[in-house]
């Protein structure tokens, strides 16, 4: 995705790592300095302008100093402009002047679940559907700057995707080689989260995983959807058994002829087809009856 003009990348904070010993000697040397240039110790003048220069700079160094925690940044400005962003979890020294505007940006992994939206499918149907998304931030800069509120972002634009999905498939088909909300999980979550991450790229945020957690039929017409689902799985269920019972009823008739057990004319091929497709295609098992007649009589 190209960037705007205006567009921010991140970049690192121009910073000096500082051990903890540095600053515990710095703030007992600004102490001692404050102390002396307030009169409390028995120096020449001129000791105690020095002493009031040093503690004049510890209080303007010392907010230089900024401590990193793990999975945290800080996005640093100075003066109106971005210098930088700290990632590394430690204790830094900056321009003690960006101590105006430091902002915090955490970097772990978050969650969120969305609201279940009402939305029609693809067929016209009216469904409702939720999803989690699993996200971070990846780039401090474009998430401060390019966009207002970025947790918010994040909540809208899952939202508007998860709509957009619903409208793309329908929540279910039994035709071939289609996309169905229910049926083809995969291919929609997949669909889910190359859209959410081409939303959320302008605000330098990695989609790490989608997933949907509710799916359903809308309350006004579940009931007669459960009614079609079950109708097209009993007809799906009736093709598959008319194809076999074809397939055992051309077995058997070979059989037969090539056996020379019994010669059929047409018309008691016929009546055994019948028979053999009422025996196999029935929902109950058949009942058995002799004929010590003839079909001719």
């Amino acid at each position: 995705m190209a960037l705007t003009p205006d567009a921010h990348t991140q970049t690192p904070g121009q910073a000096v790592a500082c051990p903890a010993p540095v600053v515990v000697a710095f703030t007992a040397v600004g102490v001692a300095a404050a102390l002396i240039a307030l009169g409390l110790g028995a120096l020449p003048p001129g000791a105690r302008i020095a002493a009031g220069v040093i503690a004049g700079a510890a209080v303007i160094l010392g907010p230089g100093f900024i401590v990193v925690q793990p999975n945290e940044s800080r996005v640093l400005i100075l003066f109106g402009r971005y210098v930088g962003t700290l990632s590394e979890a430690r204790l830094w020294w900056v321009n003690p002047f960006t101590v105006f505007w430091r902002q915090r940006v955490s970097l772990r992994v978050r969650n969120f679940q969305s609201d279940r939206i009402k939305v029609n499918d693809a067929s016209g149907n009216p469904i409702e559907i939720a999803a989690v998304v699993v996200w971070r931030v990846v780039d401090t800069a474009r998430a401060v700057f390019d966009v207002e509120m970025f947790e918010q972002y994040v909540t809208v634009q899952s939202e508007t995707a998860l709509r957009h999905l619903a409208n793309e498939y329908p929540y279910d088909d039994y035709a071939q080689d289609s996309i169905s909300l229910r049926g083809n999980t995969d291919e929609v979550r997949a669909g889910l989260e190359a859209e959410l991450q081409t939303r959320l790229q302008t605000a330098g945020i990695e989609v790490l995983e989608t997933r949907l957690t509710h799916l359903a039929y809308a309350a006004e017409i579940a009931e007669v959807m459960l009614r079609r689902q079950q109708a097209e799985a009993i007809l799906a269920a009736r093709r598959t058994m008319v194809a076999g019972a074809v397939g055992l009823v051309q077995m058997a008739l070979a059989q037969l002829a090539d056996s020379d057990l019994v010669e059929l004319d047409s018309e008691r091929k016929a009546t055994m087809v019948a028979n053999l497709m009422v025996v196999l295609s029935g929902d109950h098992s058949p009942t058995p009856v002799i004929n010590t007649g003839s079909l001719y009589a």
